[in-house]
């Protein structure tokens, strides 16, 4: 440092190398320009950030059961339609995810069901194009589609009040059933 210092001539001492010496010093000490009055520098080093902790592992939303693939959030689609709004794809690329990962999981079926809200007729027709949706999407996203098969369930199998709207909405839902295991491996 006192090297660069030197180099620097003596009529450009002032504030502006004044400041320089005082960014390449740091903190704290007594410096002497050649020729001039010795300059004191007080004050304490600049506070050192703390490490940021690390970003906690994300929580997965979906898990293998003893007889299903679970999720923990819904599969959303358009209003009275068979298509998975994208708010979905992430989940579903979990589902395929949790399939590719457990290949001892040799067949899902891709469960579609509704409420008894409207018709009954239309309502299992559009939970089984629903499936159908569901099972497309896990098999353009890498899921060998010899695993997969679908069926809509309509409003047979309710696992809610259907008296209740909170009930109604618990049953419009997509279910993963295992259907097939390789005897050799469990699911993980």
């Amino acid at each position: 440092m006192r090297k660069l210092l030197q180099s620097l001539s003596i009529a450009a001492v002032g504030a502006p190398v004044a400041l320089i010496a005082l960014s390449i010093s740091g903190c704290g000490g007594t410096m002497a320009f050649e020729g001039q009055k010795a300059l004191h520098v007080t004050g304490s080093q600049p506070a050192v950030e703390a490490p940021k902790p690390a970003p906690e592992p994300e929580k997965s939303r979906v898990k293998v059961g003893s007889t299903k693939i679970e999720i923990d959030e819904k599969v959303q689609f358009e209003h009275d339609k068979a298509i998975i709004l994208p708010v979905s794809h992430s989940l579903l690329d979990e589902v395929v995810k949790v399939m590719k990962e457990n290949p001892q999981i040799k067949k899902v079926l891709v469960e579609g069901h509704a409420s008894s809200d409207g018709d009954a007729k239309h309502n299992t027709a559009l939970s089984d194009e629903r499936a159908k949706a569901v099972m497309n999407y896990l098999a353009e996203h890498g899921v060998d589609k010899a695993r997969l098969s679908s069926k809509g369930f309509g409003s047979s199998e309710p696992v809610a009040d259907n008296a209740t709207e909170a009930g109604r909405e618990k049953n419009r839902r997509v279910e993963f059933t295992i259907k097939s295991v390789d005897e050799k491996g469990a699911a993980k």
